[in-house]
C-alpha cells in the first residue's frame, strides 16, 4: 500500500505506463505504417493523458485533491483517452469505428474529467480552511 492512500495511485501509474507505451507505438505507426491516418493524434492524446494520470496519482498520494472526485476524474482521463485513441486506431487499422461517436465521446469525457480534476482541487482548498 502507499502510505494509507490505498492502491489507486499505483494503479494509475500502471495505466499511465500502458497508455504511454501505446502512445509511442501509435506515433511510430503514424510515421511508418499508416502516415496520414490520424494515428499521430491518437498517440499524442495517449501520451499527454498518461502524464496527466501520473500527475493525478502524485497529487492523490500527497492528499492535494478531494479523493472521490479525483479518482473519478482519473478514470475519465484514462477511459476518454482510450476511447478517442482507440477509435482513431480502429479506423486506421480495421477500417471501421469502435462504435458511432466513440472519438467525440472520448473527447467529451476528457473535457469533463479535466473540469472534475479542477473541482477536486477547489474542494480540497475549501475543506482545508
Amino acid at each position: 500500500m502507499t502510505g494509507g492512500q490505498g492502491m489507486t495511485p499505483t494503479i494509475l501509474i500502471v495505466l499511465a505506463g500502458l497508455m504511454g507505451a501505446a502512445g509511442v507505438v501509435l506515433l511510430a505507426a503514424a510515421a511508418h505504417a499508416a502516415p496520414g491516418a490520424g494515428l499521430d493524434s491518437a498517440g499524442q492524446m495517449l501520451l499527454f493523458h498518461a502524464v496527466a494520470a501520473v500527475a493525478v496519482a502524485g497529487a492523490l498520494h500527497q492528499g492535494l485533491l478531494f479523493r472521490p472526485l479525483a479518482i473519478a476524474a482519473a478514470i475519465g482521463l484514462v477511459a476518454g483517452a482510450a476511447l478517442f485513441s482507440g477509435d482513431i486506431a480502429m479506423r486506421a487499422f480495421a477500417g471501421h469505428r469502435l462504435f458511432p461517436m466513440a472519438a467525440p465521446t472520448g473527447g467529451v469525457v476528457l473535457i469533463a474529467s479535466w473540469l472534475a480534476l479542477g473541482v477536486a482541487a477547489v474542494v480540497t482548498l475549501f475543506r482545508a480552511g
